[in-house]
């Protein structure tokens, strides 16, 4: 797994299907068999590339036990101007796509790969360029950079309001036509994804919990499956092998 504040690269188990919605754009590659998606309960489809835009519902699916999947935040970049492919919604053709995604994942995981990657590196490996950025409020611009340094933190909206010299209510209006979602959807989705950062872990399952900022494992776990599809001990369980690759890289 390639871990950046804004990106991920992932490259493992799958999970058994389920409902489930996340807060990042994600392209799902084939690697071990075709994949099968379904979006918001609609019909399931078969494909090597699905595409699933933040908080969409769905279901997926694979022949084999794995996945590839390429996380967005989508706050940084402009959804008009991305390419089409990452415009989707479910299942795609795009097989030089799939193709490429698979040769850097080989090219990654091979014994002695060089690891000297760099956060802005992400996008031009998996796309070829640096994704087009979003403009938006530097007030808004402020609380998200707010959330992104301490994703496991517990910071209100009220609280982030007074940051930026606005009312409540302004707050919360201008954040979500900005970023295109609520204020607290962007908070839940935050802390969810700062699990990543934990799978090699050894403290026990509350600790993590706590760590991140949830105030029980109940809390912990129902959240998590939520957004993953999975158990956090199964996302935990399934990343041990994990091979990971953060912003500061290990030589």
């Amino acid at each position: 797994m390639w871990i950046t504040q804004d990106r991920v690269f992932y490259a493992g188990l799958l999970g058994t299907p389920c409902l489930h919605s996340q807060g990042a754009i994600i392209a799902n590659i084939a690697i071990d068999g075709p994949l099968r998606v379904r979006i918001d309960g609609g019909e399931w489809q078969s494909t090597e590339v699905a595409i699933i835009q933040p908080h969409v519902p769905y279901e997926i699916a694979c022949e084999g036990r794995h996945v590839l999947n390429v996380s967005i935040e989508p706050e940084t970049v402009d959804m008009d101007r991305l390419p089409s492919l990452l415009r989707s919604c479910g299942a795609v053709h795009a097989p030089d796509f799939a193709e490429h995604v698979r040769a850097v994942h080989r090219r990654l995981a091979a014994p002695g790969a060089a690891l000297d990657l760099r956060p802005s590196d992400f996008d031009q490996v998996f796309f070829g360029k640096a994704l087009p950025a979003r403009a938006l409020d530097r007030r808004i611009t402020r609380v998200l950079a707010t959330i992104r340094d301490n994703p496991t933190g517990s910071v209100a909206a009220a609280e982030c309001a007074s940051l930026v010299n606005l009312s409540f209510s302004r707050f919360l209006h201008l954040f979500k036509a900005e970023v295109g979602i609520p204020f607290r959807n962007v908070r839940t989705w935050k802390r969810a994804r700062s699990l990543l950062h934990h799978v090699h872990s050894s403290s026990n399952l509350l600790h993590v919990a706590l760590d991140i900022g949830y105030p029980d494992s109940t809390h912990f776990s129902h959240s998590i499956r939520q957004v993953y599809g999975l158990k956090p001990k199964d996302i935990i369980a399934g990343s041990r092998k994990l091979r990971i690759i953060t912003d500061t890289p290990a030589h």
